[in-house]
C-alpha cells in the first residue's frame, strides 16, 4: 500500500461516515499521510481528526476513534492508534507495506510521477545570458536548477514549456560588435567594450566566413560582423547548455519584438486598460497602482523604447502564447525585477499572485575556481564541466534552496566517499546493480514475490523512504524546490545502505534459493528504479558501476 492509495482509503472511510450519518462536514480533497519521527508509532500518520474534529462539532479524539473504527476493517492495516489530542497513528501489515516493492518495479519511470499540478499551463525563463560572451558560474546555478524544475512541474503533471529570452537588442550587442570588429581590425577594445580571448577567437570566426569584411569600411562591416559573432557566440551558449544537460523547447529574440513591431502593440494594449498615462514628453506605466515602488517608462521623451517596454512586451507575447502561467528565475541582483513585472502582470489584466511567478536566486562561490582564460574575468561554465564534471555539478547546486547562497567545496565533490552526496547517492544505485547481477549468479530470479515475507525492520523502514517518493517530487514541484529530491534520496540511499549491512539478497554459501530471496531482489529492484528516476529529475546519471 502507497501512502496515496492510505490517502485515498482515509478520505473513503470520512466519506462513507458522512453518507452514513455519522459526520456533517465538508470534506478535504486530500487527506495528507506522513512518516512518523519515531518508528515505534506506526508506518504513517494523519492529524485529519485535528483539522475537522471541531468543525463537525466533535472532540478530535472523539473524530478519531469514528474514524479508527472504520479504517480498521481496511485490507492491509494492522492497527490504529489514537495518540495525544487525536493523530492517528497507522500500522500496515507486512504484505500491503511490502506490495509497494512489485508497484514501484512494475511503474517502473513512472513511478514518482503525480497529478499534483494537473491543468497547469506554464512557460519558464532561466538564464537568459546575454549573447555577448560565454556562460558563467552565475548562470550555471539557474541553469541546473532551471531545469530541474521543469523535470518536476512536468512529473507532476503540468504542461512546462522552457525558454531562453535572448537580450540581442539595444547597446550592448552594438558593443559587442565593435569589439569584434576591433580585434579583426587589430584596434584596441573600444570604450564600454568587451575583452577578453573569446573576442578575437569569434573575430577569427567571422573573418573565415566573411574575410573581406577585414577591408570594408566600418559603418559597412558592423551589421555582418554583429550578425555571425552572435551566430557564432549562440552556438557557444547552446553547446555549453547541451553538455550540462539542459535544452530549452524556445529561444525567443528580444529584436523579434522590436522588429515586428510588439513593443509599440504593448503599449497601445496597456494603455487601452488605463494604466498608461503621458507626462514630460514620456510615455509611462502606473506601476504604483500595483505596489511597485515607482512608475515605470515604457517610451524615452526621445521615443526611444526603454528596456521595461521590452518586459512588457515580452509579457504579453507569452499570455498571448497561450501560458497562463509564467515563471521567470532571475539572478541576485534582479530582486528589484519582483515588483516591476508583477505590475505589469496586473496592468495586463492579470493575477499577480496566480499569473507570475519571479524566483530569486542567491548566489554560488566555487573555491579554488580559476577565472576564464577566454574571458578574463569570469568563472566560465563549460571550465567548471571540465573540471567537476555535470553530475557533480548539477547534483550540487540542486540540492540547496535557490534562495540560499552556497559555496560548492571542488574536493569534496571529487572524493569518492560518503562524504561527497553524489557519490553517495550515486554508489546506492550503482550498489543496486551489483545486488542484482551477484543475484542472478546465484541463482535468484523475479519469478515469484511474497510481500509478507519483507518483515525485518530495515525492509520496513526503505519501504517507507521509497513510499514518500511521489509525495516529495510532487513538494518539490508545488514549492519549485528540486532539492527536496536531492535529500530524499540521500534519506533513500542511507537507508538502503542499512538494509544492505542487514538483509542478504543471495543465499550464504550453499544455502538454498527462497522466496524471501526473490522478494527481497524486488525490493533491491525497487531501490534501483526510485533512485534513477530521482537522479533524472535533476539531471543527474544513474551509474551502474563505480
Amino acid at each position: 500500500m502507497t501512502p496515496e492509495e492510505l490517502s485515498a482509503a482515509i478520505s473513503a472511510c470520512l466519506k462513507a461516515a458522512v453518507e452514513a450519518g455519522d459526520l456533517h462536514i465538508d470534506l478535504p480533497s486530500e487527506v495528507r499521510v506522513e512518516r512518523p519521527k519515531n518508528r515505534d508509532h506506526g508506518d504513517w500518520a494523519t492529524n485529519i481528526a485535528l483539522q475537522l474534529g471541531k468543525k463537525a462539532g466533535m472532540n478530535p479524539r472523539d473524530f478519531a476513534q469514528l474514524l479508527s473504527d472504520r479504517l480498521a476493517g481496511i485490507d492491509g492495516v494492522k492497527a490504529v492508534d489514537i495518540a495525544g489530542p487525536g493523530f492517528l497513528n497507522i500500522t500496515l501489515d507486512a504484505g500491503a507495506a511490502g506490495e509497494l516493492a512489485r508497484t514501484i518495479v512494475e511503474a517502473g519511470p513512472a513511478y514518482g510521477t503525480n497529478e499534483a499540478l494537473a491543468g497547469h499551463t506554464i512557460n519558464m525563463e532561466f538564464v537568459s545570458a546575454n549573447p555577448t560572451g560565454p556562460l558563467h558560474l552565475a548562470h550555471t546555478r539557474w541553469a541546473a536548477l532551471g531545469d530541474s524544475i521543469a523535470r518536476v512541474l512536468r512529473a507532476s503533471g503540468a504542461q512546462v514549456t522552457t525558454e531562453y529570452y535572448i537580450n540581442d537588442a539595444g547597446t550592448q550587442m552594438n558593443n559587442f560588435a565593435a569589439s569584434v570588429l576591433a580585434t579583426i581590425k587589430g584596434r584596441p577594445t573600444p570604450e564600454g567594450g568587451y575583452p577578453g580571448q573569446y573576442i578575437a577567437d569569434l573575430g577569427r570566426t567571422v573573418l573565415a566566413g566573411r574575410p573581406e569584411v577585414a577591408d570594408l569600411d566600418d559603418d559597412t562591416a558592423l551589421p555582418i560582423v554583429r550578425a555571425l559573432a552572435y551566430e557564432a557566440q549562440m552556438a557557444d551558449i547552446k553547446e555549453t547548455l547541451a553538455d550540462f544537460g539542459v535544452h530549452f523547447d524556445v529561444f525567443f529574440s528580444e529584436s523579434a519584438l522590436h522588429d515586428g513591431g510588439a513593443v509599440e502593440q504593448a503599449v497601445d494594449r496597456l494603455r487601452e486598460q488605463g494604466h498608461v498615462f503621458d507626462e514630460d514628453g514620456a510615455v509611462w506605466l502606473r506601476t504604483t497602482d500595483f505596489g511597485d515602488d515607482k512608475d515605470r517608462v515604457l517610451i524615452r521623451a526621445n521615443g526611444e523604447p526603454t528596456y521595461f517596454a521590452s518586459d512588457a512586451a515580452y509579457y504579453l507575447s507569452k499570455k498571448d502564447r497561450g501560458f497562463p502561467e509564467k515563471i521567470y528565475l532571475l539572478g541576485a541582483d534582479h530582486h528589484g525585477y519582483i515588483g516591476r513585472l508583477k505590475a505589469i502582470a496586473a496592468c495586463a489584466g492579470d493575477d499577480m499572485e496566480q499569473n507570475i511567478q519571479v524566483l530569486i536566486g542567491q548566489m554560488v562561490s566555487v573555491n579554488g575556481a580559476r577565472l576564464s582564460k577566454r574571458a578574463g574575468n569570469i568563472i566560465e561554465l563549460r571550465d567548471l564541466l571540465d573540471w567537476l564534471g555535470k553530475d557533480a555539478l548539477r547534483y550540487s547546486l540542486g540540492r540547496s534552496p535557490a534562495d540560499s547562497a552556497m559555496s560548492i567545496d571542488p574536493e569534496l565533490l571529487r572524493k569518492n566517499t560518503n562524504e561527497n552526496p553524489v557519490f553517495y547517492v550515486q554508489y546506492a544505485h550503482a550498489r543496486t546493480h551489483a545486488v542484482g547481477r551477484n543475484a542472478v549468479s546465484a541463482g535468484v530470479d523475479t519469478s515469484t514475490f511474497d510481500a509478507a515475507s519483507l518483515g525485518h525492520p530495515t525492509e520496513g523502514e526503505l519501504l517507507a523512504a521509497l513510499g514518500q517518493f511521489p509525495g516529495v517530487v510532487a513538494q518539490s514541484a508545488t514549492f519549485r524546490e528540486p532539492h527536496r529530491v536531492a535529500r530524499h534520496l540521500e534519506v533513500i540511499a542511507g537507508t538502503y545502505h542499512r538494509w544492505y549491512d542487514a538483509c542478504r539478497v543471495a543465499p550464504l554459501g550453499d544455502a538454498p534459493v527462497e522466496d524471501v530471496h526473490r522478494s527481497r531482489l524486488w525490493l533491491n529492484n525497487a531501490t534501483q528504479q526510485v533512485l534513477a528516476n530521482g537522479l533524472d529529475l535533476l539531471g543527474v546519471s544513474a551509474p551502474e558501476r563505480m
